[in-house]
């Protein structure tokens, strides 16, 4: 239930009411802090592969870490770690990625609705 939300600068905080607890704040970006996240992201990108990742994203969907990695090894010179890191830069930072986890324990993850067009836009679906 929602008790309060405002908005501070480009970031909507909404307070949730949860049990036992007074109360609990999201921060959820707006896009176009998003979009200027992203695109300082992609502005250090050397080597192609950070846009390579987010077309994966785009055309697939839903991958797992070692799905990307097997993708990109043939293009780029790239470790495990390396494409895990990546994914958890775009995921945590920029906010752009959902990860489920399946019931073997193994995380999918996938391009966020609210964000495609703006990762089409910026990336292009190629």
């Amino acid at each position: 239930m929602d008790l309060t939300a405002s908005r501070r600068g480009n970031i909507v905080e909404t307070m949730h009411a949860s049990p036992g607890i007074a109360g609990v704040i999201n921060r959820i970006p707006d896009k176009g802090v998003v979009e200027g996240r992203l695109r300082s992201y992609l502005l250090r990108d050397r080597t192609g592969i950070r846009r390579e990742v987010l077309r994966l994203f785009i055309t697939t969907r839903s991958l797992t870490i070692a799905e990307l990695f097997e993708k990109l090894k043939k293009q780029f010179a790239v470790t495990f770690r390396a494409i895990g890191s990546m994914v958890g830069i775009i995921a945590s930072r920029i906010g752009i990625l959902c990860a489920t986890r399946t019931s073997g324990g193994v995380r999918n993850y996938g391009l966020k609705e609210k964000y495609v067009g703006i990762v089409v836009g910026i990336v292009g679906a190629d």
